[in-house]
């Protein structure tokens, strides 16, 4: 097992696997990175509401290289990457058990389509939108790596839909906290936008 140290290597290792680069956050402090043989594992504390191991590779090598990460950072740590090598990790390790499903989708390209959402100046009517609409959802205003937010509101300025900028990595966004209020849900975007501040 050899731990990398740096992103660039982190990304010529994991052939730039997006799920691994997100996970290691530009390295901030507390993420550290292995790899042995085709296996790559990056434990991140606090991404995405809990302590989170990356993994890709086959599954003999990321079960070999896993026990020997948690043997460093801690049984704390939950498995994920892609949804087959996490169920076939799981069957292959017999302290782990599969707990759900991590959905991922990611593109290299600004879409055809936009919207008139704009970021916000804070997060006022966030919360009450995701308390109606998605309770469940990770990213809460204030909440530990949670940035800001961007919405699209309704004539009279109230929200009705928003998405966090959250456990962004410096070479890959992550949207999170994906919430609209169940009258507009199926329509298209209303003309206006909400106040907007300065992109990060």
């Amino acid at each position: 097992m050899r731990e990398i140290l740096t992103t660039a290597e982190l990304a010529k290792v994991s052939a730039g696997d997006s799920v691994i680069v997100w996970a290691g956050q530009g390295f901030r402090p507390g993420v550290r990175a292995w790899y042995d043989g085709d296996a790559v594992a990056v434990a991140a504390p606090d991404l995405s509401k809990r302590d989170r191991l990356a993994v890709v590779g086959p599954v003999d090598s990321v079960a070999r290289l896993a026990a020997e990460v948690f043997a460093e950072v801690g049984p704390s740590f939950r498995p994920f990457g892609d949804e087959q090598l996490i169920r076939d990790l799981a069957d292959y390790v017999p302290d782990l058990s599969l707990s759900a499903a991590f959905g991922w989708m990611d593109t290299a390209e600004l879409p055809v389509v936009t919207t008139t959402a704009a970021w916000l100046e804070g997060d006022t009517g966030v919360e009450a939108l995701l308390a109606e609409s998605a309770p469940a959802s990770y990213a809460w205003p204030g909440r530990s790596g949670v940035r800001r937010w961007a919405a699209a509101a309704g004539d009279s300025g109230e929200l009705l839909s928003v998405a966090a900028d959250a456990w962004s990595a410096p070479e890959i966004g992550f949207l999170a906290g994906v919430a609209t209020h169940p009258v507009a849900r199926g329509k298209a975007c209303p003309a206006r936008s909400v106040a907007s501040s300065q992109p990060n």
